[in-house]
Formats: structure tokens, sequence, C-alpha cells
């Protein structure tokens, strides 16, 4: 069974709001890194797809939403939104129906190829956990924040208390 009521917002976008809601905010929400290799939109993506990419990447990475656990999920937003051109394309040269060799009349196939790409963007997003709104749901143990024994005890040693 999947969770009730509106998606999450993601912690960093609730602080960019200044915490409209005053609730207490998701201290324990997982954090990931950006390396250079996500700044990167993958040679396999079409043409506005890549430019899509670069339009959003700057600003989720700016404001804290784009890690690299969310590669991926930006790689098939970006595709899905250049599916969906494609399609949008086809039904402005095409129109959005057509006439069978039965000579009944049909929705366009690129309506429906638009409406499944859009969809099927928000589901892989959500599914995985890779888009911000849905790690907000999520917590992550912070083993940072924890005394790690082992490392303690080489620091000694290291440093003559031991």
């Amino acid at each position: 069974m999947g969770s009730r009521g509106p998606a999450a917002k993601p912690t960093a976008l609730k602080m960019l709001e200044g915490n409209p809601g005053n609730r207490r905010l998701n201290d324990s929400e997982p954090k990931y890194g950006l390396s250079d290799d996500t700044n990167k939109a993958p040679p396999w993506l079409g043409k506005y797809a890549k430019k899509e990419w670069k339009r959003v990447l700057p600003l989720l990475a700016k404001n804290g939403l784009m890690t690299d656990a969310d590669y991926m999920a930006l790689c098939a937003y970006c595709q899905c939104v250049d599916t969906w051109v494609t399609a949008e394309k086809i039904k402005r040269a095409e129109g959005i129906t057509e006439v069978t060799s039965n000579g009944c009349t049909i929705q366009h196939p690129a309506v429906g190829v638009a409406n499944t790409a859009m969809t099927n963007m928000l589901k892989f997003g959500r599914e995985f956990g890779l888009t911000p709104a849905s790690r907000a749901n999520l917590s992550a143990e912070k083993f940072e924040d924890e005394e790690n024994p082992l490392l303690t005890l080489i620091k000694r040693a290291s440093s003559g208390d031991g």
C-alpha cells in the first residue's frame, strides 16, 4: 500500500521556502554528494533531453536538489521530456486524430505516447525514491555523527595516547 496524502517536499525545498508550515524538518533525510560525472548528460539522451538537462541541472544543483543518487531519475525525466516534445511535434504536424483504413477516426498514437512519457517519469522517480520529493520520506542513519571505536583506537595509537 502506498503512502497517503500528497508527496512530501524535500527538506531542501522546505528550507528554501522558509518552512512555511513550521513543522519539524527531516534531519535524517539521506544526503548524497554531487560529483563532476553527474554534471554531464549521458550521450544516449535525445536532443531535447540534453537541452532539458542543461536547463534544469544548474537549478537543481544550486538549490541542493540534485545529487549523484538522482542521476538516473534526471535521465528518465529528461528523456521523457524528449519523448514528449517529439510526440507534440508529430501531433502538431499530423493532428490529434487520424483516420484508419476502415474510415474510423481514432486518437493519433502520438497523443498516447506523450501522456505515457509524462506518467512514466513521475512513477520512476516515486518508485525508486530517487527524486528529492520521494527522498523526503526516507530516513538514513547518520554514521558520520557516531563515534567509530576502531578509528578512535587508531587515532589514540598514532598520537601516543594509547
